[in-house]
């Protein structure tokens, strides 16, 4: 039977909310979801709009777009998979409808071939997909084995233009060996689960990973240790290729060894890979997309924006927006300059908003997750009637 509940209209207005305690960077932060977002504090830049396309969901994480374009996002604290259709095209979504439940800390998610791959804090799972249809039946198991759980639990998954399943799986500690491989790297898998390969390491926590839509690459973002001060070590994006290793747990940056292991393995930092972008520690950088719609100026075709969730054990807090990165070269993918793109999210008074991840439309707006208010804002230029 499907089950769905009606999204009730969303009323835009300065309302109080209730900022969450402190959490680390890939956790969901809870707060009131029946406080509307203050949308109007937003800072955009001239002729784009924000709106609420959904509101009141809980802790709303990443998502993925289904073949006929339905919007479908995890809500990891619950276990679920929701769809969010807006069958009208207004801009908003129509119904919230559970299309799968009962699952570990779900995460990542990804259409591939008939199929909607989940991934569990512990596991890759998938179930056969039809449009408007509801998960049935035990899904099937992908990969069964996955380091679970640790500091950061979270599983982010993409398929490459190769068609093979990328799995990120980030530390389970601040600084450690992990004895399992698969930690702190991301490892690539058949679609069926075999040829397991560990393809790139040394990445403490990679939630957010994208495919570059030119080159083929994978691009990442990485949130490096804690406890080094405010501003040490930079957050990181990278470029992802096969066999390198990116400098977690003994260098961050441009091969500086980390304090507490770094002396222990110089070889290891000498051979560690800097980063592509480097971001102000502790911002969080979470999820990252490329634009590939049409709907915004020109300027913005193929540039980069990265989701910033917000620092959590700095003494001013720092991130708390959605970050673009002009591209520029032939193939657009030398990075340039950045600037916020949707700030505001943080006050004198402390954050409203933790931004987690990011995806094109089908109508070529920009969709964000928000799990401090179990909110979706999206994001369209030049449109009349949305904030």
């Amino acid at each position: 039977m499907e089950l769905s509940r009606i999204i009730p209209c969303l009323a835009i207005g300065l309302l109080g909310c209730t900022l969450a305690s402190c959490s680390g960077p890939d956790e969901p932060a809870t707060t009131a979801a029946e406080a509307i977002p203050p949308i109007e504090l937003v800072r955009l830049p001239d002729g784009f709009r924000m709106n609420l396309y959904a509101h009141g969901l809980n802790q709303p994480r990443f998502m993925a777009w289904s073949p006929e374009g339905v919007l479908y996002v995890t809500e990891p604290t619950d276990g679920e998979v929701v769809a969010l259709p807006d069958s009208n095209r207004d801009g908003l979504a129509d119904k919230e409808t559970t299309w799968v439940s009962g699952l570990d800390r779900v995460h990542g998610l990804g259409f591939h071939e008939g199929y909607l791959y989940l991934a569990e804090t512990g596991r890759v799972i998938r179930y056969p997909f039809e449009e408007g249809e509801v998960a049935r039946g035990e899904p099937e198991v992908v990969v069964a084995d996955l380091p679970a759980g640790g500091q950061h639990w979270t599983r982010t998954i993409a398929f490459g233009p190769d068609g093979m399943l990328y799995v990120a799986a980030g530390s389970s500690c601040n600084f450690c060996e992990e004895e399992d491989a698969r930690r702190a790297a991301v490892t690539r898998y058949t679609d069926t689960g075999d040829d397991e390969t560990v393809f790139a390491s040394g990445l403490r926590n990679s939630v957010g990973i994208s495919f570059h839509p030119v080159t083929g690459e994978l691009w990442a973002t990485d949130n490096g240790r804690d406890w080094l001060g405010d501003d040490l070590p930079p957050e990181e994006v990278n470029i992802l290729r096969e066999g390198q290793f990116y400098g977690w747990p003994y260098a961050y940056g441009e091969r500086i060894p980390d304090p507490e292991l770094g002396p222990t393995a110089p070889e290891r930092v000498a051979a560690s890979v800097p980063p592509l972008i480097s971001l102000q520690a502790h911002s969080a950088p979470l999820g990252l997309t490329f634009y590939t719609g049409d709907a915004f100026p020109t300027e913005y075709h193929g540039d980069l924006f990265i989701a910033q969730h917000g620092s959590w054990n700095r003494s001013s807090p720092v991130g708390y927006q959605v970050l673009h990165v002009d591209l520029e070269g032939e193939d657009r993918s030398v990075p340039g300059d950045r600037q916020p793109f949707a700030s505001g999210f943080l006050r004198p008074e402390g954050s409203w908003a933790r931004p987690v991840d990011l995806s094109v439309g089908p109508d070529g707006a920009l969709y964000i997750t928000d799990d401090r208010n179990g909110t979706i804002y999206r994001i369209s230029y030049g449109e009349e009637g949305s904030r």
